[in-house]
């Protein structure tokens, strides 16, 4: 049996309540909380950031695409386009996009019982992918398509509902504003269904309805859109599917990522990376200092022990290589248990939803996570090769004790 690897077994088992018995307890627990800490953080992360990402993508697509004008705001009225074949063959074939779909913007006023509230009415057609957005549904249904001239429906956020006390299956009338400054135009249309994405700039502002009717009231021609929301295979590669397309694209057509159009939302997703990152230095830190000081308070308790095995000829290499496993031992056990506390907490959470947020700060009601096993593995190992590494720095005071001033140490 390897000499080291057996007394530094018997060390750190030893059932003696001794002072180092408490410090490799509180080794551990130092340990347990940095690893527990680092899988949580980066759960709750990219719980965070996938969530939120997909609700601004699931109401606007990952990618825009449209005649883009440099004087007017990217949330804002279109102006009329007719539908690309070339553009359309170049979204068909593109690698990575899954799916497109046109769409139109015009701001209105709706009116209920004396009330009012301005919108942004967003015009789709019965090509649009409503499953991205039906789990946001509340109350009612979908809307229902047929061969009218205009679909007489509506959707409206939860947000606007209450503000005007409306209810599905109520009528309401929509004031169009003309951008020409000729009269208004209104209609009556049915609600049909509520939704809610959690995003407040969502909520209060959109109502969701047929492409047709912004064409009847825009005078536009039935091939007229805003422009075509595009869906790609992975988000992560929008960027780079974006800049192909650029490439590819006519001369006066553009494309832009949401990231783009919606930043202060995106921006905040991206300083929680900043807050993870800081958790992670932190905890490393707190790990490798409480190790540390563990080994240097174990290394001096056992003074005599190194002098009598340096008396009976041990080399410094094998006394260091004790220590080492001391550590080694300690710091197994601190990952160990810091890998099932954070797994279990995500996993607590995840499945009960225990800790609940702010919707209008957050976004979300209750903190989603998302568990990585990659993610966990490489913490673990991560933070076992920090540990070891750290730990070889005390194991140097070794060779500085001499046995004779060792065995006579109190």
């Amino acid at each position: 049996m390897n000499v080291a690897f057996h007394i530094a077994r018997k060390i750190t088992f030893n059932h003696q309540k001794t002072f180092s018995r408490f410090i490799i307890r509180l080794a551990i627990a130092a340990t347990a909380v940095s690893v527990m800490a680092m899988i949580v953080t980066l759960a709750f992360v990219n719980g965070f950031q996938q969530t939120i990402s997909q609700k601004v993508f699931s109401f606007w697509g990952n990618i825009r695409v449209q005649h883009f004008e440099t004087d007017k705001a990217l949330v804002a009225e279109e102006s009329p386009i007719e539908r690309n074949d070339t553009v359309e063959y170049i979204l068909k074939h593109q690698p990575g996009i899954s799916h497109f779909q046109v769409f139109a913007t015009k701001s209105a006023v709706l009116a209920h019982q004396g009330e009012i509230e301005g919108i942004l009415f967003k015009g789709i057609d019965a090509g649009y992918d409503s499953a991205r957005l039906k789990p946001y549904l509340t109350q009612g249904h979908w809307l229902k398509w047929n061969d009218s001239s205009y679909l007489k429906q509506i959707i409206l956020s939860n947000n606007i509902a209450n503000k005007l006390n409306i209810k599905v299956g109520d009528t309401l009338r929509i004031f169009f504003i003309a951008t020409d400054g000729s009269s208004n135009t209104y209609r009556k249309l049915k609600v049909v269904g509520l939704y809610k994405t959690g995003i407040e700039e969502y909520d209060k502002l959109f109502a969701i309805g047929d492409i047709k009717l912004i064409q009847l009231i825009n005078n536009w021609p039935a091939n007229a859109i805003g422009g075509y929301e595009v869906f790609v295979n992975n988000y992560k590669n929008m960027n780079a599917i974006n800049n192909d397309l650029l490439n590819e694209l006519p001369n006066v057509w553009g494309s832009k990522t949401i990231a783009d159009v919606y930043p202060n939302i995106f921006d905040w997703l991206n300083i929680q990376d900043v807050n993870r990152n800081v958790i992670f230095i932190v905890m490393a830190i707190v790990a490798i200092i409480n190790l540390v000081t563990c080994l240097l308070i174990l290394v001096l308790e056992r003074t005599r022990m190194i002098g009598v095995l340096k008396a009976i000829g041990a080399p410094d290499k094998l006394i260091q290589n004790i220590f080492l496993l001391y550590a080694w031992f300690i710091s197994v056990f601190g990952i160990g248990i810091g890998l099932i506390a954070g797994v279990g907490i995500c996993l607590l959470q995840q499945y009960t939803g225990f800790i609940h947020l702010d919707e209008s700060n957050y976004y979300v009601s209750v903190a989603p996570v998302h568990l990585i096993a990659w993610q966990v593995v490489m913490v673990c190992v991560g933070t076992a090769i920090v540990c070891l590494l750290a730990l070889m720095i005390p194991t140097a005071l070794v060779k500085k004790i001499q046995p004779v001033k060792a065995i006579t140490f109190r």
